[in-house]
């Protein structure tokens, strides 16, 4: 058989140039045997065309068929775009544009976290890359992939070196003294400042669970339970039970819930010009609390040049204890007295100033959002030791992000709720409401059984802490409570720290009242020194009085407690002075009965 016989087409025709094409590019040359027929009989489809064209010249100068025929042609166009522009995206030819960067810099990368390949492309037809030129089937050599982002650093804690007198230090026995039986300080262990900022963290402390935590914004409040009050938001039982389920994200009730930020018409409104202060205070704050004018400003003893430069020492007053403090020029022009910088808070949120001065105490990550360390001191106190051998000593040599004594006496929450009631620190009624639903959550008296926690009722004057999302979330949490409940905070301490663990791995260093009564010297509130008749003189505000003669310069919480003590003594003899007279006298007069008979 031929290859006419096989319907070979003419090199003139559509089909014999299709197949020519096909096998130049296998490299074969055409074999034709038989030369090519010129004269055929003309195809059907070719006579097909010639009946066509005439009939579309017959029918196109109509409207309605000629705008048929454009629309028809138009689609066709379109169609023929389409497939074109498909064939351009192919990867193939999408290869043609591509510019590679070969400038990145990898210095530092180490080659054990990115094996060094290359990753190798065919470049189907000439591409521009940087300066040259790639020809088709070329193998070019792209850079290696951007090396992951670097995990977050954590403080981890450090341990003393051999030989620091702290290391191996241990409490001494406490000194035999019958007449002193109640609360007293114990030795403390405290670094040298050079060796404190030698020791300073550089990154935060590690946040089990939970990494991002923000804070509940209402304007319309309602309120559907018991308890609460509008600066804390009204938070229903539901949004409290999701509050202690700890996740990664979070968002809880946290005071401040109104206004367009803490202390701007939120209640506990504070001055502009403060809030800009407070805002830009980072590293390390101090802070504590007069309202109603109820207790006399002590100022920090024992303060290195470095903190004095670097530590921001806060302290908030009410309108009336402003008022005594201007009466008694005890605030200068830059609004300080001493130490510390006197920050007036208006429009109050509660009508008690214990449950005002909760505020400050639990919320100070929200009025210092700058700050990483914050240290808490009630305002009956007087700060003796530097703030970072503070920190230090309770915070970073045990590794934790929260620090708080326990009661130097009680340990157990129904014990507690007790000792208030028969003190009238609170209204019975409520406290036993909240004993009562705490138990229903499940709260038992404090056992063996809980260690290695050693108390679950807190001595709650100081606080050291990191501020970080769980121990952020821990105050939020412990203030809702007290917002919602009785004010008296160690009732609700222990709840909060339990339902919080149970979630995390996160722990509290509970330490001794005596190491706490180290740093800070307790005083008496100002109403106990003027029962007792012992007015403060204006020197309480002010530096020491000048030295007179030759007795040394004595400072002003010499000056009060001499007083005191002075004072004490002679309540305490002329006591006892009467009751031996009136033993005498019975031994008298039963001696003359004696006599007589």
């Amino acid at each position: 058989m031929t290859t006419g016989s096989l319907g070979l087409r003419s090199s003139g025709s559509y089909g014999s140039l299709q197949q020519q094409q096909f096998q130049f590019q296998n490299g074969s040359v055409p074999n034709q045997t038989t030369p090519p027929v010129n004269s055929r009989k003309p195809s059907k489809m070719l006579k097909e065309k010639e009946r066509l064209f005439p009939w579309i010249f017959k029918f196109a100068p109509r409207k309605k068929v000629g705008m048929l025929l454009l629309c028809a042609v138009s689609a066709a166009v379109f169609m023929w775009v389409l497939y074109v522009g498909k064939g351009e995206d192919s990867p193939e030819s999408t290869m043609k544009n591509i510019q590679f960067n070969n400038t990145l810099d990898y210095s530092g990368f180490s080659p054990l976290s990115v094996e060094n390949e290359t990753v190798k492309v065919k470049i189907p037809s000439k591409a521009i890359i940087g300066q040259g030129t790639a020809t088709s089937g070329q193998l070019l050599s792209l850079p290696p992939p951007s090396p992951p982002p670097s995990p977050p650093v954590y403080f981890a804690g450090y341990t003393l070196p051999p030989g620091n007198p702290c290391e191996g230090f241990t409490l001494p026995p406490p000194p035999a003294d019958p007449k002193r039986t109640g609360p007293r300080p114990c030795p403390v262990c405290y670094l040298p400042m050079e060796q404190v900022l030698g020791l300073k963290p550089t990154a935060p402390s590690f946040s089990p669970v939970l990494k991002n935590l923000t804070y509940i914004h209402e304007e319309n409040l309602t309120k559907t339970e018991f308890g609460g009050s509008e600066f804390g938001g009204y938070p229903s039982l539901a949004q409290r039970n999701d509050s202690y389920d700890i996740r990664e994200s979070m968002s809880v009730h946290c005071g401040f819930v109104r206004g367009v930020k803490p202390g701007l018409g939120t209640g506990f409104d504070i001055d502009e010009s403060d809030l800009l202060d407070m805002e830009t205070c980072q590293g390390v704050v101090v802070a504590s609390a007069i309202f109603g004018a109820f207790d006399l400003i002590r100022q920090p003893k024992n303060i290195s040049d470095y903190s004095k430069e670097n530590v921001c020492f806060y302290m908030f007053v009410d309108e009336e204890t402003e008022a005594f403090l201007r009466n008694s020029s005890a605030v200068d022009v830059n609004k300080k007295n001493g130490l510390w910088r006197i920050v007036v808070v208006r429009n109050l949120p509660y009508t008690d100033p214990r449950r005002n001065g909760k505020v400050p105490k639990l919320l100070l990550h929200r009025l210092f959002p700058s700050a990483r360390y914050s240290l808490w001191i009630d305002g009956k106190l007087e700060l003796v030791v530097d703030p970072y051998q503070v920190l230090e000593r309770f915070l970073w040599r045990k590794n934790a992000t929260f620090a708080i004594s326990r009661h130097y006496r009680r340990f157990d929450v129904f014990v507690e709720a007790e000792a208030n009631k028969a003190a009238g620190k609170y209204d019975n009624a409520s406290i036993d409401f909240q004993i009562d639903f705490y138990k229903k959550e499940g709260l038992t008296p404090y056992s063996s059984a809980k260690l290695p926690i050693t108390s679950d009722v807190p001595e709650g004057c100081v606080i050291i802490r990191e501020h970080i999302p769980i121990s952020d979330l821990f105050t939020c949490l412990w203030f809702n409570e007290v917002d919602r409940f009785t004010s008296r905070d160690q009732i609700s301490f222990s709840t909060v720290r339990d339902k919080i663990n149970s979630k995390t791995n996160w722990t509290i260093n509970m330490f001794l009242d005596c190491e706490r009564r180290n740093y800070v010297v307790q005083g008496y509130h100002r109403d106990v020194l003027e029962s007792r008749g012992i007015h403060p003189p204006i020197a309480v505000v002010h530096p020491p009085p000048p030295m007179i003669d030759e007795e040394p310069k004595k400072t002003v919480p010499e000056f009060l407690s001499e007083n005191i003590n002075s004072y004490l003594k002679k309540i305490t003899t002329k006591r006892g002075r009467d009751r031996k007279s009136k033993r005498h006298r019975k031994v008298a007069v039963g001696s003359k009965d004696i006599a007589s008979t």
